[in-house]
This record gives C-alpha cells, structure tokens and sequence, in this order.
C-alpha cells in the first residue's frame, strides 16, 4: 500500500497520501474494517497491488473507484477485478446503475471504464479541487463522468 499510496499519480488521493509504512498499516486496518473498500492481491504471494471501493446512493445507484500501483499496469489486474466489483454489484447489491468519476486527464482509468461498457455521460469543467496552485489558488480539474445501467451490463453478458 506504502508503494502506491506514498505518490498518488491522481490527485483525488492527495488526501490518502501516507509517508510511512505505519501509515500504510494503519490505512490497510482502518479500510479492511470497511466493507465498501476492497483490497486487490496477487494470488501466488499475496502482494497488495491496489484497491477498489464503491459508495451507495440510495436506493440504487453506487459509486466506484480504483487505486493501483503503477507497477502491475497493463496486466490486467485492474480490470479483472473492477469486472469482478461490477459483477458484485449488480447480482449481490442490486445496484441499477454504477458510475466513476475520472480526471479528464487519467487516460488509464477513462480506458478502463469503456473496456467495463461504461459510457462517458458527460465532463465536468472545473468540477473539483484536490490541489492548490503555488499561489495557493484551487486548481480545479475538470473531470468526467461513466456509468453502466443494470440491464446493459447484462447486455453485454448475454444474460
């Protein structure tokens, strides 16, 4: 976690950055108390290389998100497991729809969504603010918005 977490590559995680690996042990404790986080391991050692986690808007609608550890990029990993978060979603949650925000400058997580059938439903301009400029000013981000409804993910299933 201390890996992936120390520098954030995306700024909507400045504020989980951790400088330690107390740090990191702490965040690893206080989120695997939080069914809403879920962490993401390799299967031959164990290995954290990420995490997902997704928030409920009643009565079914729900938010997810991703943070990777820029070295298992491009194996796959993160889209076999946000595929497995949908999945969970959509049988055991009854979610109807699910969407991501994503920086309109996160190339990596914008082609993720579209290979999960999300949509891009639109962009935000100057949506949010996770950092300031040197003169202390925000830096807003524009920032884009996917979803997937229910019944086109089953679409796609052939379900």
């Amino acid at each position: 976690m201390l890996e992936y977490s120390a520098n954030p590559r995306v700024n909507c995680f400045l504020s989980e950055r951790v400088s330690t690996l107390n740090d990191a042990i702490n965040s690893a404790k206080e989120k695997s108390q939080d069914d809403s986080h879920i962490a993401v391991c390799l299967k031959d050692n164990g290995d954290l290389i990420g995490e997902l986690f997704f928030l409920k808007e009643e009565p079914d609608t729900y938010s997810v998100g991703w943070n990777f550890n820029q070295n298992y990029e491009g194996k796959g990993y993160a889209s076999e497991s946000a595929e497995a978060l949908l999945h969970y979603l959509f049988t055991q949650k009854e979610a109807r729809r699910i969407y991501a925000y994503v920086e309109d400058n996160n190339y990596r997580s914008q082609k993720l969504c579209e290979k999960l059938g999300m949509r891009k439903e639109g962009c935000f301009l100057e949506f949010i603010s996770f950092t300031n400029y040197d003169d202390g000013t925000p830096k807003y981000e524009n920032t884009l918005q996917y979803a997937l409804l229910k019944k086109e993910w089953l679409k796609t299933m052939n379900i």
